[in-house]
Order: structure tokens, then sequence, then C-alpha cells
């Protein structure tokens, strides 16, 4: 069955490849990519452990080899080579590597202010070359939307005496987008930047290191020995899986396609229509970008812009992770008793002491790791280095889970292969956030959207949502909170709400687009391993996922919801809000233990939004609505369990004597 499955897995993942135009390299050219990879994941271990170099240093050695790798294995069209590299990606890489270790070498002499104000002639041509090659590397790993927006801040900033109204400014000189853009640390070599050449990498080879060890088979066994034979069984096994991978992947549809090979299956087996299991594993997925500790690249980029610390983020987005999830879990829970689905055959279930005897010990790193960021406090980097220790001493336990020079080699390499595309979007999103600095969009922008809102906090808050959802649906999540970051954000802190609160909102959006149709790409992810209508698996996918689309509104006028607040009403928001995402789920799922009416499902979701809604009148409101739903429930259930024990008796009743 495992080996049925990695076939499986592997066919998709080739699938994936061909969309995304990687190219198969074998031979030298796979040698040599294998080694250029290796090398990335070294050098950032090394930075890790031992000592991190000055911030352009660090950040143009990584777009280095970022570059390097990109346009080794990602061919410029669909029609281009896929078995060798063509002589203009050998002329592209020549290009990175001069461009970046220009940067490199230089840094000293170029973050000079006069420098900055007036380039040379060959810090324009280089700074040039370099904006485009990372458009055209962002292009290639990750589409062509995030490549337009930035062109078009590009352009905006050039044709500014031409823009009309507000938009209008003086104009950006060639010389000084160039000086900020390629010879400060403002544009390409920016925060985003910095973030993925410090934090996201090091989390990104953790993650290969684990897998290598078997650490992703083990949770998702783990899952299957706890939850596998229980009603909906499959389902909440994806949950769980999905829940610890996707913490990991940082991606949405990376997280569908590595477990989703696995748990869709076993979904429709037992029952479950083939657009909900696709939607089930497209909604737990995308969850994985907003649960700590990990929560994808934009966590720590957050954290940058913010100026507080990662573990302070975690913190924050632990409750409404927690509701999301659980929001999910209910959903799938009461569907399957509306359609009287069991679980996988217990004989199929792994027993939960054989799991932990075979690979509990993978769970010590992810344990060490947010040991480390939350009791002890040390930088994600520091604490990362030393969960990868821990990771390869805790796999040599077990002679199955051993890593060998093989699989250490594939562990850097997949590593290094993990980062492309957030090194790409981050530095192409840099030049994003150079454009705003420089212009002063992002005010302009906030000022826009105060006004349009006409000072009215939902109002804007619908208005972000609406931004925040139609950029997350070309991009992903970390460009699209970056730029939101820069433009949306700062205009709900204008009516005074919290920063950390205004970008967890903007973040949140950002990544739940991946299930908001009409481009649902996590769900058409899924759709394409269910073998479902991509269409109704999205739909589906929005309606499971519907929790994450009213708590943000939530902790923006409750604090509580992220830590902020004192601790007793931080546990009152806790208990009440958990409440109310479980009436949320039954009133769309419209049953709980029989079938609701309609109008008990209105009421049912109003309940469960005064109890989401931190505050005790609220709370009080929303109970007291639940309670009196729940007796009317229980009472309409009995009746019907009473009518169906007469008419069974009815129908046969019992002979005479007995």
């Amino acid at each position: 069955m495992n080996t049925r499955r990695e076939g499986k897995a592997k066919a998709i993942l080739d699938k994936e490849d061909e969309k995304t135009g990687k190219r198969k390299l074998s031979g030298s050219m796979a040698a040599l990519f294998a080694l250029v990879a290796v090398s990335m994941s070294l050098f950032h271990l090394y930075t890790a452990g031992y000592m991190v170099f000055t911030a352009m240093v660090q950040r143009s050695i990584h777009l280095c080899f970022a570059l390097t790798l990109i346009f080794l294995l990602y061919p410029a069209m669909a029609r281009s080579p896929r078995m060798r590299v063509p002589l203009t990606d050998w002329a592209l890489i020549l290009l990175s590597v001069i461009s970046c270790l220009y940067i490199t070498i230089n840094w000293e002499g170029l973050s000079e202010a006069v420098r900055i104000a007036e380039p040379t002639w060959v810090d324009i041509i280089l700074g040039i070359i370099a904006t485009l090659l990372v458009l055209e590397a962002t292009r290639r790993t990750a589409g062509i939307a995030l490549p337009l927006v930035a062109i078009g801040f590009i352009l905006y900033g050039f044709l500014g005496p031409y823009m009309p109204g507000i938009l209008n400014h003086p104009g950006i000189p060639l010389n000084q987008f160039i000086g900020m853009n390629y010879l400060f640390s403002e544009g390409i070599f920016g925060v985003p930047l910095g973030v993925s050449a410090s934090f996201v990498i090091i989390f990104i080879i953790f993650g290969g290191f684990l897998e290598e060890s078997g650490g992703g088979k083990f949770f998702i066994d783990l899952a299957c020995a706890f939850f596998g034979a229980v009603r909906g069984g499959p389902a909440k096994i994806a949950i769980i899986s999905s829940g610890f991978f996707g913490t990991i992947s940082g991606s949405a549809v990376a997280n569908v396609v590595g477990t989703g090979t696995f748990t869709i299956p076993m979904m429709k087996r037992i029952g479950y229509r083939p657009h909900f299991a696709g939607a089930v594993e497209a909604v737990a997925s995308t969850g994985g970008l907003i649960m700590p500790p990990v929560m994808g690249a934009a966590a720590f980029v957050m954290a940058e812009i913010l100026g507080i610390s990662y573990i302070s983020v975690c913190i924050a987005a632990v409750i409404p992770a927690v509701l999301y999830y659980l929001s999910l879990f209910v959903f799938i829970d009461l569907e399957a008793a509306k359609t009287g689905l069991r679980g996988i055959p217990k004989e199929e279930k792994p027993q939960i002491k054989q799991v932990l005897r075979d690979g509990g010990h993978l769970l010590l790193p992810p344990v060490l790791l947010v040991y480390l960021l939350a009791v002890v406090q040390w930088s994600p980097m520091k604490a990362g280095f030393y969960a990868i220790v821990a990771t390869v001493a805790c796999a040599m336990l077990r002679k199955s889970t051993r890593l060998n020079f093989k699989k250490l080699v594939a562990a850097l390499r997949k590593g290094a292969t993990g980062a492309l595309q957030v090194a790409a979007v981050c530095a192409c999103a840099g030049i994003v956030i150079c454009i705003v600095s420089i212009t002063g969009l992002g005010l302009t922008f906030s000022s826009v959207l105060i006004q349009l809102a006409h000072g009215n906090l939902f109002l804007l808050l619908i208005l972000t949502m609406i931004a925040s959802l139609i950029l997350g649906m070309g991009l992903p999540a970390t460009p699209c909170y970056i730029i939101l970051a820069v433009l949306a954000a700062p205009a709900i802190v204008e009516m005074k709400i919290s920063p950390l609160a205004a970008h967890l909102f903007v973040f949140y959006f950002g990544c739940i687009s991946a299930i908001t149709p009409p481009v649902a790409v996590a769900a058409y992810a899924g759709a394409a391993i269910a073998g479902s209508d991509p269409m109704r698996t999205g739909y589906t996918a929005w309606r499971l996922g519907l929790a994450a689309f009213i708590v943000p509104f939530m902790f923006i006028y409750g604090p509580p919801l992220i830590m902020v607040g004192t601790f007793f009403e931080i546990i009152q928001a806790s208990i009440t809000s958990l409440i109310g995402v479980a009436l949320l789920a039954a009133s769309l799922q419209g049953f709980v233990l029989t079938h609701l009416r309609i109008v008990e499902r209105i009421f049912l979701f109003g309940a469960a939004l005064l109890l989401i809604k931190p505050g005790w009148k609220t709370d009080l409101a929303g109970l007291a609505i639940g309670i009196i739903l729940g007796i009317i429930h229980l009472m309409n259930y009995r009746k019907e369990r009473n009518l169906g024990k007469a008419m069974a008796f009815a129908a046969d009743p019992p002979a005479r004597g007995e």
C-alpha cells in the first residue's frame, strides 16, 4: 500500500513539475544542480550555527545561489528544452553571479550615502540587470502575476508626473531607483529577502531533514492511529496530518499534493463525495499557513516589519488557528454523522504503540524547536539550526529513520530547492516596497481606503478583505502579505487598531484566498487528486473554511483573540469562541443530532457570531440562544427517534407472548 501511495504521489508531483515547467535534469547537469543546492544549504547552516554575515553579504549570496538554481531548474517557456540547459540560461546564470557578487564584494563602498545617491554607470547597468533577473526568476517560479504587479509599480514610479489626482508625484529618476533598489537594503536586498536568507530557508531545510528521516509518514501514521477508526476518520487524518505538514511546507498547494495523495483516496473509499474530500484536504492544507510555529515565510516578515519577536506573532496567531481547525473538524464530523460514514477498518488502522515505537523519536525535534522559540526565546535562525541537528541525531536512533550520506544530500538539496520560490518572490516584493517607500504610495493608498470607507472601520475592513483576496488569488501568501502590509495595513492602524491585529488581518485573507473561488488554487489541486469538478470543490472549500473569513473581523474588534488583554479576558474569549465556531459549523452543516430547520440554522449562525466576538454581553446572548436552540433540537430529536421506533413497531410487531 505504501509503495502504491508513493507511486501515485510521484505521478502527481511529476504533473506539478510539468505545470511549473521544471526541468528533468540528468547526468552532469543533475550533479551540478545538486552541488549548487547542497552548497547553498551548507552556507545557510554555517551562518545559522556559527556566524551571520553583514545583511547585504548574506542576502546577495543567498540570491546568487537562488537565481543560479532557478535558471538551471526552470526553463523560460513551456516549449523550452526540458532535458538540458540552453545557452541563454547559462548567460542568465553568469549575469546573476556577476550582479549579486558585485554587491557581496563591494558592499562597504556601495553602502555609502553618496554612492547610493549618485551610482556609477556600472552600478546602473548591473542594477537594471539584477532587477530584470529577479522579475524573470519570479515569473518562472511563481507565475506572471507578481512580476506584472512589480512592473506596474516601477512604471508608476517613473511616470509619476503623468499620474492623475492624488496619485501624482514628481517621479523617480533612474539613478535614484537603482541606488535604492540595488545598492541599498530597501529594494531587492531589503527586509523580505533578508527574512528568506536568515530564517525561512533554515526552516525549509529543517523540513527537508524531517521528511527524509520519515517524519512526514510518521505524522500521517500517527493521525491515522488516533483518528482512523472514528466516524469520518480519513477526513480527520487529513486535518491533523495537513496541519503538521503545512506548518513546515509554507505552501497550500504543496501541502495538498504532499498529503492529499494519501488522505483523499482514503476519504473517497469510506464514502466521502469526491468534491468534499478534495475540499477538506484543501482547507486543512491552507490552515497550515496560519498555524504556529512556522506559518510560512510571512510570519518572519511580519515580525521584521513590526519590529517584534517572531514568537510574539506565533502567540497571537494561536487562538485564531485553533478556531480554524476546530470549525473544520466539527464540520466534517457532522458530515460523517449526517451521511453515516464510518472510519477505516480497524485491521487497517496502525497501532498507536507501534507507530510511536517506530517513529516517536521524530517528535523530539519539533518539540525542541517550539521549546527553543517559546521558552528559551532564541532567534528563529538559531532555534532552527539546532532543530536540524536534533533531527539528524534523533534519526540515528532507529535503523528505519537513519540518515545515510545519500539521504543527507537529498535533505540539503530539498531544502535549497524548496527555498527558490520564496527567495524569488521576496526579492521581487522588495522592488514593490522600494517604489512604495520612495513615492509615499502607502500613505496615499491608506488615505484612499479611509476615504472610501468614510471613516467606518467595518467598511474599511471589508474593502481590505476584498483587496487581500483579489491580490492573494494571483500571488503566493508571502508576497501578497508584504504588498498589503505596506499598502492596506497602515489604513487599519490609522483607525486606532493595533498594528499586529491589522497585519494578521491582511495576512489571513491573503492565505485563505487559496480556497476562495473563482481562483481557489489549493481547492483545484485537491480536485485534481479527487477527480472532482474544480469549481464545486472550490465552493465547498470556501464553505468549509468560512470560520477563517469571520475570525479576523472578530480579533480586530476583540483583541483577546490574539492574546491581548487580561488572563481572564483571554480565557473567556477562547472558550466562548471555541463554542462559537462549533455552532457555526453546525449551522452551516444543518445537522447536529438530526437535521436542523432553516430557522434553527439562522439563529444558530447568529449565536455563533455573538460567541466568537469577545465580550461578556455578546457571550451571554450567544450562550442563551445556543442553550434554547439546543433544548428545542434535543426535543425534536427525541420526537423523531420515538416516531421511528413507533413506525418500526407498527411495521414489524412482536409476536403474541413475546
